[in-house]
């Protein structure tokens, strides 16, 4: 199993949504170690576990105990991405919602989302987010509710939203904000709607642009499986240097696959199993430096190299100082 990541896409929706709310939005990243230039990287993903990190720093900061809730107010409309395109191109906003559903880690690993319906009422459930996520169920929940109204013109209303989380603010407030009765404690986070909205026409349905749209979408969930080989290789790569020497054969056999497979995989990926070494090495070696006392003989051997001359001779191949350099750089840098 791979480690679940979000689409860095959430992480800026939610940055802007704290600058709209007159939040701190930029003391809420230094909380989280990030820079504000984190938010440029093209095909950010960030780990799902700091979901957990970033809403505790957001209701540190605001002071607001209740900031999921309140912050999805100012969440802004999800454009811009694939899955608005798909939406938009579809025949119906029931198709959208169904071929969305098919290329939802385009946002997160950690969704898995699925629609049934019974009595008139389609019901979108979220099977995987945690109860202890309450503050992203809430403002997640607005979002889409935004957005379907947003590809529907306004129409689509919810009838109803259940949360499997405890109750956490006043009854009369979750009503507010969602426009409708909300339930907690139940099985599933759900979005309940009128089931005659998923035959609503799209205003913008062209099935040219709907098949390359498709496309697209497939072809950037193609790539993050191939960012998960990678992931998973510098995984191994990392467990292997703890007690010996990371091969590619010995990597291959724990994947299950076989070595020349292995490279073809990671050559289509963009990357290699010797760059892959280099760069776990060199990011070790660096934390090691300027995080530890270490000396450099036991950092040499916990990073896998057989001589400290061949280590001396990579690190200032990687970082353009010697590791002393390295070292004394970073404790000035501290000491500052």
């Amino acid at each position: 199993m791979t480690d679940l990541t979000d689409s860095g896409v959430l992480l800026r929706m939610a940055y802007r949504a704290m600058i709209s709310a007159g939040i701190d939005a930029d003391a809420v990243l230094n909380k989280l170690g990030l820079e504000k230039s984190i938010l440029t990287q093209p095909e950010l993903r960030t780990p799902h576990d700091a979901q957990e990190w970033f809403w505790q720093a957001a209701e540190e900061v605001s002071g607001d105990p209740h900031i999921g809730l309140h912050l999805g107010a100012h969440v802004p409309i999800f454009k811009g991405q694939v899955l608005e395109y798909l939406f938009l191109s579809s025949p119906t906003f029931g198709e959208g919602l169904k071929r969305s559903l098919n290329y939802q880690r385009l946002l997160s690993d950690a969704f898995s989302a699925r629609i049934s319906e019974e009595g008139g009422r389609i019901y979108l459930k979220q099977m995987m987010w945690s109860k202890k996520l309450h503050h992203l169920n809430e403002c997640a929940s607005v979002g889409v509710i935004k957005f379907f109204s947003y590809v529907t013109d306004g129409a689509f209303v919810p009838l109803e939203m259940r949360f499997n989380h405890k109750q956490h603010a006043d009854q009369r407030e979750y009503e507010r904000v969602f426009g409708c009765p909300v339930l907690f404690e139940q099985q599933d986070v759900e979005i309940v709607f009128d089931a005659a909205l998923m035959d609503m026409p799209s205003a913008h349905h062209e099935p040219d642009l709907l098949k390359l749209h498709e496309q697209l979408a497939s072809e950037q969930v193609a790539r993050l499986e191939k960012q998960d080989l990678v992931g998973q290789v510098s995984r191994l790569i990392a467990e292997l240097l703890e007690s010996g020497h990371a091969n590619l054969e010995e990597v291959a056999t724990r994947l299950g696959i076989k070595p020349r497979q292995l490279r073809t995989r990671l050559a289509d990926a963009g990357t290699n199993f010797n760059q892959l070494v280099s760069e776990y090495r060199c990011k070790l070696a660096k934390r090691l430096l300027a995080g530890t006392d270490e000396s450099i003989d036991e950092i040499v051997y916990l990073t896998g190299f057989s001589e400290p001359s061949t280590f001396y001779r990579a690190f200032k191949r990687w970082v353009g100082m010697t590791p002393i350099e390295y070292r004394k750089l970073k404790a000035e840098e501290d000491s500052a």
